[in-house]
């Protein structure tokens, strides 16, 4: 199924009305100083859910949420409140709970103690409170405490998917507890750099950490560092549920450094799992470097899915004129001038192909003038797509 804009507008009011929502978990241990924990639990849930293929808001989602309910983050919120947060995002199921600290037995040692997760969900459609679970283990083994409850949720939620509990936690090394710590006092920050250190702190505790990476992976793309973007985000592993999304934006930094070989791979690997519109140009755009024909097809596949965006159009419209093939070109330029009449560029190229002009060898204006997508929404695809097989 092709990523269809159009679709995704029409059922905007009911796209969530499959997924889950995880709530940060409430502190009831009486020490501040391990808020963090709560918005950990929430994290590890959601991951345990999106990497299975489950619909799950993510935390941008809920902070919206918490702002247009005038709720402030970090507080413990009433059952009705955790009711309204769900509602405001039109959610299937929420997920909340609360965890507590049980001392460590005497002689303490250099136990930290245990911690006791409890959690509940609610089945929102209908308007049912589903029975309490809970996971306990020592404060060290936190990680592998929040994994083994998301798998409870995991379990709960799609019990005919969900993998076995060793195979799932298997696939999902411990987390050291301060790399935990560092990541999500990284996420709760507001200031950038505050952001990067925190992220780059977690990094460094442990290198077989990998949401941190694609945290610093985005921060590096964004700043147009893509070589140290790519180097990061290629350390995200298979089960992190943005994997797909780092392999696209570790597609674009190959493409930027020259590398179009290594980014064709990553945006095929993306495209055969989430064929969105975006993956289908830049996959062309990567493959027009060494096989125009299998770029065409590339953008015609995107045009396929919203014919449209001007930009498709306009890659199509080069491809066909790179290939001397002027008569097409002139229809895809002429279409792309249709969706955007001031495209500059879009006029000139179309001269060159009604006059049958082709490509000037070492003229900087014609070569290299495909247009990349930055943009990439895989949630809504799969959101979209769970709704058109209902």
């Amino acid at each position: 199924m092709r990523w269809l804009p159009i679709f995704a507008v029409f059922f905007s009011g009911a796209l969530h009305a499959q997924s889950a929502l995880a709530m940060p978990f409430f502190n009831h241990s009486g020490d501040a100083s391990i808020d963090w924990i709560g918005e950990s639990v929430a994290g590890t849930v959601h991951d345990a859910l999106a990497s299975e293929g489950l619909l799950a808001l993510d935390r941008d989602s809920r902070m919206e949420a918490y702002r247009r309910l005038s709720l402030r983050p970090g507080a413990e919120l009433t059952h009705a409140s955790i009711l309204k947060v769900a509602e405001a995002l039109d959610a299937a199921q929420v997920i909340y709970g609360f965890y507590e600290v049980l001392p460590a037995p005497e002689p303490a040692g250099a136990s930290k103690g245990s911690l006791r997760i409890s959690a509940r969900i609610v089945d929102m459609k209908a308007g049912t409170q589903g029975a309490a679970f809970e996971e306990t283990g020592a404060m060290e083994d936190l990680a592998t405490v929040e994994e083994r409850l998301g798998w409870q949720t995991l379990e709960s939620l799609s019990p005919k998917s969900a993998p076995p509990e060793d195979e799932f936690l298997k696939a999902r090394p411990p987390v050291r507890l301060d790399a935990l710590e560092s990541y999500t006092r990284g996420l709760l920050a507001t200031a950038p750099d505050e952001r990067r250190h925190f992220f780059s702190q977690a990094a460094r505790l442990d290198d077989r950490y990998s949401q941190p990476c694609f945290q610093l992976g985005k921060a590096s793309w964004e700043q147009k560092d893509y070589k140290v973007a790519a180097d990061w985000l290629a350390r995200v592993s298979r089960s992190d549920p943005h994997y797909l999304e780092a392999r696209f934006f570790f597609g674009l930094c190959r493409y930027y450094t020259g590398n179009y070989q290594a980014a064709e791979d990553a945006f095929k690997e993306v495209e055969a799992a989430v064929p969105l519109n975006e993956v289908y140009n830049d996959l062309g755009a990567a493959e027009q470097q060494r096989d125009a024909s299998a770029a065409i097809e590339s953008y015609r596949k995107a045009l396929e899915g919203d014919d449209a965006d001007p930009d498709y159009r306009f890659n199509l419209g080069y491809a066909e004129w790179r290939m001397g093939r002027f008569d097409e070109a002139v229809e895809s330029f002429r279409a792309a001038l249709d969706r955007q009449p001031n495209d500059a560029e879009a006029v000139t190229f179309l001269g060159m192909a009604l006059k049958r002009e082709g490509p000037r060898p070492g003229d900087p204006k014609t070569a290299g003038r495909q247009r990349l997508k930055t943009n990439y929404d895989e949630e809504a695809y799969r959101e979209l797509k769970a709704e058109l097989k209902k």
